[in-house]
């Protein structure tokens, strides 16, 4: 760590970044024939990124934590840094001649730029101040004549849970009706008389985690107390624009759940112990109850499972039987060519189709006019040089999202060709690609919009002669 004692570092003076470079150069991650060395990462206030070769421990022990001890050291010198500036991660590029003299790019944070992932390339360009992916405006349909399970049973359910926790300390009335108040949703009857029986704060508790484990398994769950239910509608469900484009809103006929980002009639109450949340549903799909249970997996961006079709069923431990629904034999909104999927484009094309993913490809490239005039054609993502005639993409008036490599983003911007429908655009970078190119294209792109830049920051510093081996 930092001395305490020392002036805080500024993540823009050199000194702060000596240790990390000095690692970068010494440690040969980076062998390149030219006379200088080029390096390239991102440290953020949790979590860093560096083309460090790190030495193998010794045969029979694992790693541990003290063979990393000087990147530790020496990256949370920067992380210290970051955190008194109040950033929370930066790009940066350095170009290390053998005598040492150095050359430190820092690429400033731009609130148009999500962060890369593990690169120091940037993330999506934001287009338009405050634009989302179409699934995350996307609300539930009506579905006519949905009512409760047959199961749902609130009489039965407060008798068992009453039985299971003799000692709970219910909510009262007054509480119910302030958590409708601050949800802006009436609670169904089910999940009144759950909170009726425990309002499941810890502090009723007392500490006694005991008395928390006998409560999950009254339950089912992990429940949240009665003043942290939240409606898990879309804007719970936050996710980065290149993951997000590529999602489709999809429910079939048959259908339990809609296949919704989120809805203000999901009600989530619980955690099943591993991230993934428990919600009450009240926008049930075409063969769905109101009512009934279901889970988002914090590891898909769109949908929720069934669980049980009530919450009478959930305490009863009454998993539902009934499938997620099949969607017959229609089209996929989201088509991905590649070797191992569909073979062509002329494939993957139907008036539905909203995503088109174009992955590795070791054919001819390929012609987007099998898609130029499909009306919901709102994703493009592909590989660089998949694209026949990249300039075909102007013909695309219905993007919101355009994914594509250097050359071809260069080619559209000589071109004066970029989609002004766009709301946000991504660079896909393969390798350890230099990141000031990528940086001049993201720039160019942005300015298109009149968006902030990404700034560059040029420190330049002296590490001293490189060590003999």
């Amino acid at each position: 760590m930092v001395d305490q004692n020392s002036p805080s570092p500024s993540v823009y003076d050199f000194a702060t970044w000596e240790p990390v470079l000095r690692l970068l150069r010494d440690s040969g991650a980076t062998e390149q024939a030219a006379p200088s060395i080029r390096v390239a990462g991102r440290i953020g206030r949790g979590s860093w990124s560096l083309p460090l070769r790190r030495r193998l421990p010794p045969p029979g022990r694992a790693a541990q934590v003290e063979d990393m001890r000087d990147e530790t050291k020496a990256v949370e010198r920067v992380q210290s840094a970051l955190a008194n500036a109040g950033v929370d991660d930066i790009s940066f590029t350095a170009e290390i001649s053998p005598d040492g003299k150095t050359a430190l790019r820092l690429l400033g944070q731009s609130p148009a730029v999500e962060s890369g992932i593990g690169t120091p390339h940037p993330g999506a360009l934001i287009l338009v101040e405050g634009a989302v992916p179409q699934p995350w405006h996307c609300l539930p349909d009506p579905v006519p004549g949905a009512g409760p399970a047959p199961s749902a049973d609130p009489v039965l359910l407060e008798r068992v849970l009453s039985e299971r926790l003799p000692d709970a300390i219910g909510a009262t009335e007054a509480e119910i009706s302030a958590a409708e108040a601050r949800l802006g949703v009436t609670l169904p009857e089910e999940l009144k008389v759950l909170y009726r029986v425990t309002r499941s704060r810890w502090e009723d508790l007392g500490d006694d985690y005991k008395a928390a484990e006998r409560a999950c398994m009254a339950v089912g769950c992990e429940l949240f107390a009665l003043d942290d239910l939240y409606i898990a509608d879309a804007s719970s469900r936050p996710c980065l624009w290149k993951f997000a484009a590529m999602e489709a809103v999809v429910t079939p006929a048959d259908a339990a759940v809609q296949g919704l980002v989120g809805s203000p009639g999901w009600i989530a109450f619980g955690d099943n112990g591993g991230g993934d949340r428990l919600a009450v549903d009240l926008t049930p799909g075409p063969r769905g109850h109101t009512g009934q249970i279901i889970i988002l997996s914090h590891e898909e961006n769109i949908g929720a499972s069934l669980v049980a079709d009530s919450l009478t069923d959930l305490v009863m431990n009454q998993h539902s039987k009934r499938d997620a629904g099949s969607g017959g034999d229609q089209p996929s909104a989201v088509a991905h060519v590649n070797i191992r999927s569909l073979p062509s484009i002329e494939a993957a094309a139907h008036p539905g189709l909203e995503v088109l993913s174009i992955g590795v490809w070791d054919a001819e490239p390929l012609s987007l006019a099998p898609v130029t005039e499909l009306p919901r054609l709102r994703t493009l993502a592909a590989y660089p040089d998949t694209l026949a005639d990249p300039l075909e993409i102007a013909r695309l008036t219905t993007l919101e999202f355009l994914e594509l490599g250097p050359a071809e983003w260069r080619l559209l911007l000589d071109a004066g060709a970029v989609p002004r429908s766009l709301l946000a655009a991504a660079i896909t970078v393969h390798g350890n690609q230099d990141p000031l190119p990528i940086v001049a294209i993201a720039n160019d792109i942005l300015a298109l919009w009149d968006r902030p830049q990404i700034i560059q920051t040029v420190l330049d510093g002296d590490l001293g002669p490189t060590p003999k081996p």
